[in-house]
């Protein structure tokens, strides 16, 4: 059975990732959103959440995970976002799989991974495409989100590989610090380049 080429689209906080993802889906190319899996998983009569309450009790409820319980939980304690990490990943993992089965006949589909270098997801995809915007611009769109606080950013930041590098082991930089037109013609060049090494 053939199988998709895969590219992996990854960027840090505040960059345009779900802007271009968009773009990605709008160009007809299948998008697979890590993070809104994981919503789903975790929202509502979510699959995760009687794992997650056992795990750690008083976190889960109607609305599914209390983010902030949860996150308050992990948040600096590497044993305990590792044990979340091994209920959540496997389950994403075979969300994933199904998506590229129900996928199968496409030349191309993009994996939407926000932690692709942190949390080693590279090794599964064919190409990376990195967006990428000038740091000011991050950060005059990240400090613009509700509840968002200069010393969360940075926070952020830390456990984030920094941008530079992240460039710098990407196949493809795509640009969000101009228009969006602009930003769509690299999507719509990224596919194109794609088009011709899959034939």
């Amino acid at each position: 059975m053939s199988k998709p080429f895969i590219l992996g689209l990854t960027g840090s906080i505040g960059m345009g990732k779900s802007t271009v993802a968009e773009m990605f889906r709008e160009a007809g190319v299948p998008v697979f959103d890590a993070d809104a899996e994981v919503h789903k998983l975790q929202g509502p009569s979510g699959a995760l959440l009687p794992q997650i309450e056992a795990a750690f009790p008083g976190t889960t409820g109607p609305d599914g995970v209390d983010r902030q319980a949860l996150g308050a939980l992990v948040f600096g304690d590497a044993a305990a976002l590792a044990r979340l990490e091994a209920i959540v990943h496997p389950a994403v993992g075979k969300i994933r799989d199904l998506f590229l089965l129900e996928h199968a006949g496409m030349p191309l589909v993009v994996f939407d991974v926000p932690l692709l270098f942190e949390k080693g997801g590279w090794d599964r995809v064919d190409a990376i495409a990195v967006v990428s915007a000038p740091a000011e611009k991050q950060r005059e769109r990240v400090l613009a989100r509700p509840g968002m606080t200069a010393e969360k950013f940075a926070h952020v930041l830390e456990l984030q590989v920094p941008d530079a590098e992240k460039r710098e082991r990407a196949d493809y930089v795509i640009d969000t610090g101009a228009s969006l037109a602009a930003t769509r013609a690299e999507v719509n060049a990224v596919i194109e380049s794609l088009r011709l090494r899959a034939i």
